[in-house]
């Protein structure tokens, strides 16, 4: 009898084990899943969960938010963070409006060419809501193929190409088998095969596992420096969003000069939010989010 592979081993895991997540749920749209891996980016599952859920009884396709404006995607984003995902996710709505009649599409290279849309969230979308099989990377998965099959404690902060060959590698060939795959490696990645305290004891693989057969220890210092967020611009942007989210009307410049001291950095972080397209000035004093309210007038 054949020894189950690798992908078996940790598919029957998953079936046994995944976290009870709704967009995992079956018949869950296309749309709600390309939501769901937007919003996942830098963000964990514990604060993605109430604001995906609000999204979508709002917005439930495309459709619904590509009519809607710029303003509303950011004031229902709230504090997720970096807000810009918030307007590209309605550019990408109304993008698949436009050139696929309202339905996320399901062939990689139109996924990939809608905005906001990298390499890992459009094999998500084509693994996850379409049963395709195509190597789904991120850190989790990289940390899980790196230490089973490479036998090396760390991935490395950025994916790259090879990561995708080593993952797809380990695929099984039938595609709903290996979109199942997909899912499983990043769920071991996120609760078992973690970065710093690893359970290997009850990890499915922990019999073929070339890094555990190494003996090596986890690493004990950050794989990359955290972001420090306080006093930072992303602080301050953040600061300004709150004032102009909970605004009807344009907010005068002196109210938004209140939010933070520094009037240098203030002013940055000002000018930065109208650069992302977040925010908008309106008349010589005052400003407001991007597309809230009647158009400005040009010239």
């Amino acid at each position: 009898m054949t020894e189950p592979t690798f992908a078996t081993l940790v598919s029957r895991w998953y079936e046994e084990n995944a976290r009870d997540l709704p967009w995992r749920e079956p018949g869950v749209s296309p749309w709600a899943i390309l939501v769901s891996e937007v919003m996942l980016q830098q963000t964990p599952v514990v604060r993605v969960l109430p604001a995906w859920q609000a999204w979508l009884a709002r917005w439930p396709d495309p459709a619904a938010v590509a009519a809607d404006t710029p303003a509303e995607a950011i004031r229902m984003w709230g504090r997720l963070g970096y807000p810009r995902r918030a307007v590209r996710l309605r550019e990408c709505a109304v993008a698949i409006v436009e050139r696929h009649g309202g339905q996320v599409p399901d062939r990689l290279d139109q996924l990939l060419a809608l905005p906001g849309v990298g390499t890992y969230t459009a094999r998500a979308v084509a693994a996850f809501a379409y049963g395709q099989r195509h190597p789904v990377v991120d850190t989790n998965v990289r940390r899980v193929v790196c230490r089973a099959v490479a036998g090396e404690s760390d991935a490395g902060p950025t994916t790259r190409p090879a990561d995708l060959v080593a993952a797809e590698e380990l695929l099984p060939v039938e595609p709903a088998a290996a979109a199942l795959a997909s899912a499983a490696f990043m769920e071991l990645g996120a609760i078992v095969c973690t970065a710093r305290a690893p359970r290997c004891g009850i990890c499915p693989v922990e019999s073929v596992c070339a890094w555990r057969a190494s003996g090596q220890a986890a690493p004990t210092g950050p794989t990359r420096r955290p972001q420090r967020y306080a006093g930072t611009d992303r602080q301050v942007r953040g600061l300004l969003l709150g004032v102009l989210r909970e605004a009807v009307n344009p907010v005068p410049r002196q109210r938004l000069d209140q939010v933070w001291a520094d009037d240098v950095q203030r002013s940055r972080a000002l000018a930065g939010l109208v650069t992302d397209g977040l925010v908008e000035p309106v008349g010589e004093a005052s400003y407001r989010l991007a597309g809230d309210g009647p158009p400005l007038p040009v010239g």
